[in-house]
């Protein structure tokens, strides 16, 4: 199956080599990457411009700065305007961020597990990310799939089409594609390597969860299940009871809701408190 890859950028060029190299060494290269460079001034054009001398299948696509876009926003847009720019008759579409790795063997078992199943949608490696100067695994719950270098089937992209311009995107399209019948899958065996962790561009850790709290709004979550998460993550860092904080503010401005009905649905039904125990396993990476 042919795949594309597509990196939403503004200044990454301290980045984009090093995932350059990623896919150049890649057992299976993509049709083409695309770099979709919002305005930046740090030289990411023209770094570009240089890989794609170097590799006919690395094309820039340029797009203007975006001016007061929500977070998430701009991420969102770059995505579209590289799914636009497209040709005809790619298969599968990845969404990496500039500031991963990976070994040679991802993308080419990535797409064989598409390959096999026929029903996968929407699929990631797991995330590794630095800590204390190890490479420490990440774990998510139930069908969760890593934003940061995942791969949809066209197919499957197609009907959940556009994505939110909204934090919480990368969360809402898995939950869209499990509605629409799609199985999402993120392999534990897969490492892909991320080298900003989670949030660095915010403006603090507090300032991080607050955001993951008004996304949880968004996508209408069941309060005990967000008080219970949030006590769990906050016994790894007190800054997760920003998460209460960015709930209740967009709570009690009455911020809207996904306007998908079955989307938030789909989620009330899995956070239900019976499946507590076998998602904080999962959280721990002790089943999945």
């Amino acid at each position: 199956m042919t795949y594309a890859v597509i990196t939403p950028a503004k200044d990454e060029a301290e980045n984009l080599r090093r995932l350059a190299d990623s896919l150049a060494a890649q057992a299976v290269l993509p049709a083409v990457w695309l770099v979709v460079d919002s305005g930046s001034v740090d030289g990411t054009p023209q770094l570009v411009a240089e890989l794609a001398a170097e590799h006919p299948w690395i094309r820039l696509l340029e797009i203007p700065r975006p001016v007061d876009a929500p977070r998430g926003a701009p991420i969102v847009r770059a995505f579209h305007a590289g799914l636009d720019a497209l040709e005809d008759g790619i298969e599968l579409v990845a969404k990496v961020d500039a500031d991963v790795s990976f070994e040679p063997d991802y993308f080419a078992r990535l797409v064989g597990a598409f390959e096999d199943d026929p029903k996968l949608g929407l699929a990631s490696g797991s995330c590794f990310e630095l800590e204390e100067g190890a490479w420490k695994q990440r774990f998510g719950t139930g069908a969760n799939v890593w934003g940061a270098a995942r791969l949809y089937r066209a197919a499957c992209l197609g009907q959940i089409l556009p994505l939110d311009e909204r934090m919480g995107w990368d969360g809402i399209d898995v939950v869209k594609a499990n509605v629409r019948g799609w199985r999402t899958e993120t392999i534990l065996d897969l490492p892909f390597f991320h080298h900003r962790a989670e949030g660095i561009r915010e403006r603090g850790p507090w300032h991080q969860w607050t955001i993951e709290g008004d996304a949880s709004h968004f996508m209408g979550y069941r309060v005990p299940y967000l008080v219970v998460r949030t006590f769990f993550q906050a016994s790894r860092t007190p800054a997760a009871f920003g998460m209460l904080w960015g709930y209740g503010k967009a709570a009690a401005r009455r911020a809207p809701t996904c306007p998908d009905e079955s989307v938030r649905a789909y989620v009330r039904e899995t956070q239900r408190l019976r499946t507590l125990p076998s998602r904080g396993r999962e959280a721990l990476g002790q089943s999945r």
